[in-house]
């Protein structure tokens, strides 16, 4: 349920089960911790979903079963974060709860127009990973991020780009096209030179 295409250096995940909306299970955030820590030889990583959702967060029998406050969640995310190329989340509908780490911790997020962003860990008595408000913050602000996490609201992809959240809002059928022309200079690069700049955002 995870895909994992490599076309040279270009690294595209893919959550595929989009029948539950792309809610992860332990095996397949797993299966994204074990791809996100040996992606280091990758030039450019890509990160998107089938079907009309990214992810839903977590699988609600898993979340149940303690997949909830998992330590993969933040091991998913640290790993993106430190990888030394571009990452680029390609939203591809709704991102929701603990799967909004791993598009924090990508470098750009492009979204289609219908995606909405939420994250009601309060409301379902559960702390947010570490890193995320961390992140959220750094992108649009304490206020904004509150207004995520504790005023429980649901941001459109509009008002996501607006914020700073979101990057590009691309219609559907040019989401891929636009996320692989994102990073085609990355990959084009010499890899060394990459990584420096990389180092050099902050």
């Amino acid at each position: 349920m995870i895909e994992l295409e490599k076309e040279g250096g270009l690294w595209t995940v893919t959550l595929n089960r989009p029948d539950k909306a792309n809610s992860l299970t332990v095996a397949m955030l797993e299966r994204l911790v074990e791809i996100a820590e040996t992606a280091g030889e990758a030039r450019a990583l890509i990160l998107t979903g089938r079907g009309k959702v990214f992810s839903a967060g977590a699988d609600l029998e898993a979340a149940r079963a303690g997949l909830a406050t998992s330590d993969l969640w933040e091991r998913l995310s640290g790993a993106i974060a430190a990888l030394p190329c571009l990452t680029v989340a390609a939203l591809n509908g709704t991102l929701a709860g603990g799967a909004n780490g791993m598009a924090l911790a990508c470098d750009l997020r492009i979204a289609v127009p219908e995606a909405k962003l939420f994250y009601p860990v309060m409301k379902l008595g559960f702390l947010p990973q570490p890193s995320d408000p961390v992140r959220m913050a750094a992108l649009i602000g304490p206020a904004r991020t509150r207004l995520i996490l504790m005023a429980g609201q649901k941001i459109t992809a509009q008002e996501a780009y607006e914020f700073g959240l979101v990057d590009r809002i691309v219609p559907a059928d040019q989401l891929l096209e636009t996320a692989r022309a994102l990073v085609a200079d990355s990959l084009a690069a010499d890899p060394g030179i990459a990584a420096g700049i990389a180092r050099l955002c902050p």
